[in-house]
C-alpha cells in the first residue's frame, strides 16, 4: 500500500513529529507500506526525529503574501499527490487550512486528518472577547470541513467532546521506546518534559515546587523543553527563592536517558491533546503526578494505582502528590511498576496495528 503523510514540518522537536516518526517507521518497515512524507520548506533539511531510510521524502516550497501563499500550496500539493499516486492520505496539520484537504486533493483518495492537539489550544492567556469570537467561527467551520474526510482520528475518548461527527475514530500515541532497564528511582530528581508556554503551565509547577516542606529542599526540578524568553520562568523561579533547585534545559532528543535518570515525573498542563510525556516516563518506570487537566491524563493515569491526579490548576495538591512520592521510595516502585504496565498498552506494535487496520479498511 502507498500511503502519504502530509504535515507541516518534521524538524521540530515536537510531540507530532516524534509521534509520526515512529508510526511511519514501522509502516515502512514492518507492515511493507510504501511511505511518502510531505512537508513544507524542508528540502534539504534534516528530521529531529529519526525517521526510516526507507521512507521518501518531499517538500512543497510555500512563501510570500496569505494568497501568493495558499496558491503555492494548493498547486504544490495538487503536483505531489498526482506524483506519488498514494492510495491512502494521512493529514497531521492542527491549522485550517490542512481541513481544506479533501476539496483540494479531489475524492478519489481516501482521506484521514489526524488531530494531535485539543481545541484548548486556542484559549491562551489573554485572549480577549474578539479572539474568543473568531476561535469559536473557526473551529465551526473546522467541524464543517471535518466531514470530508473519511475518517477524523483524535487521541482520546475525551477529545471526541470536542467534535461533532459521525467519522470520528480514537486512536492514541504509540510510545517512541520501551527501554528494558527501568530507574532505580533513587535519585532525588523531577522531571518534567514540554515546550515552555501558557500550556504547560510551568509558572504552575514553580509555584506547587516552592509549597514543598523545607526536608525536600534536596530534591531538584529538571524541565526539559523549547526555551521561551518572554515567559521568564529562570526570573520567576529566582523571585520565589528555588533558583537553586530548577533547571531548565533545551529540547533533549535522547530523552529516555533523562527519564531513566530521574524518579518522579510531573506534568503541569492546562489542557493536553494526549500527555504522550506520560507514556514515556511511565515506560521508564517512573511514577506520575499530573493535573487531570483536557485532556488525556484522567485517560492513561488510574489515580493511586499507576500516578496521581490533581485537580487542575490546583499548585497546593500537585504538590501535595509531589511530597508523597518523594518521601516513600516504595511507593514510587509500586507505582512505577504499575506505569510501566500501563504503558504496555501503548507500545508501537499494538498502536501501529489498529492504523494498519483503519487504512486497509478504506480500500
Amino acid at each position: 500500500m502507498k500511503l502519504l503523510y502530509i504535515t507541516n514540518g518534521i524538524t521540530g522537536s515536537g510531540g507530532l513529529e516524534r509521534v509520526l516518526s515512529v508510526k511511519a517507521s514501522l509502516l515502512a518497515e514492518e507492515y511493507g507500506y510504501e511511505v511518502h512524507l510531505l512537508s513544507l520548506n524542508e528540502a534539504g533539511k534534516s528530521a529531529f526525529f529519526n525517521f526510516s531510510d526507507q521512507i521518501s521524502r518531499h517538500s512543497v516550497s510555500v512563501e510570500g503574501n496569505t494568497l501568493h501563499y495558499l496558491r503555492q500550496y494548493v498547486g504544490g500539493i495538487r503536483r505531489k499527490v498526482k506524483e506519488i499516486k498514494p492510495d491512502v492520505i494521512s493529514v497531521c496539520d492542527d491549522g485550517l487550512k490542512s481541513f481544506f484537504l479533501p476539496k483540494i486533493i479531489g475524492n478519489k483518495i481516501p482521506v484521514i486528518y489526524e488531530r494531535h492537539v485539543s481545541q484548548l489550544i486556542e484559549n491562551g492567556k489573554g485572549q480577549n472577547e474578539l479572539e474568543k469570537l473568531m476561535s469559536s467561527l473557526k473551529f465551526r467551520m473546522m467541524n464543517r470541513l471535518a466531514k470530508s474526510f473519511d475518517r477524523f482520528v483524535v487521541l482520546t475518548d475525551g477529545n471526541t467532546k470536542e467534535w461533532n461527527l459521525n467519522n470520528l475514530v480514537v486512536i492514541p500515541n504509540p510510545l517512541p521506546f520501551y527501554p528494558e532497564q527501568v530507574s532505580s528511582l533513587h535519585r532525588r530528581k523531577v522531571i518534567a518534559v514540554g515546550k515552555q508556554s501558557y500550556q504547560k503551565a510551568y509558572d504552575l509547577l514553580l509555584e506547587s515546587w516552592n509549597q514543598l516542606p523545607a526536608k525536600l529542599k534536596d530534591w531538584e526540578l529538571h524541565i526539559f523543553g523549547k526555551k521561551e524568553e518572554s515567559l521568564q520562568l529562570p526570573a520567576l523561579a529566582q523571585k520565589m527563592g528555588i533558583a537553586e533547585t530548577v533547571f531548565f534545559h533545551s529540547p533533549e532528543k535522547n530523552i529516555e536517558a533523562r527519564f531513566l535518570e530521574s524518579s518522579v515525573f510531573v506534568l503541569s498542563s492546562r489542557y493536553e491533546g494526549f500527555g504522550m510525556v506520560i507514556i514515556e516516563a511511565m515506560a521508564c518506570g517512573l511514577p506520575v503526578v499530573s493535573f487531570d487537566c483536557p485532556h488525556g491524563p484522567a485517560d492513561i493515569i488510574t489515580d493511586g494505582k499507576d500516578g496521581f491526579l490533581a485537580e487542575n490548576g490546583n499548585t497546593e495538591k500537585l504538590s501535595e502528590h509531589l511530597a508523597t512520592l518523594m518521601n516513600s521510595a516504595e511507593l514510587r516502585q509500586r507505582l512505577g511498576t504499575e506505569g510501566r504496565k500501563t504503558a504496555q498498552n501503548y507500545r508501537p506494535e499494538v498502536i501501529v496495528q489498529q492504523w494498519n487496520c483503519l487504512f486497509k479498511s478504506l480500500l
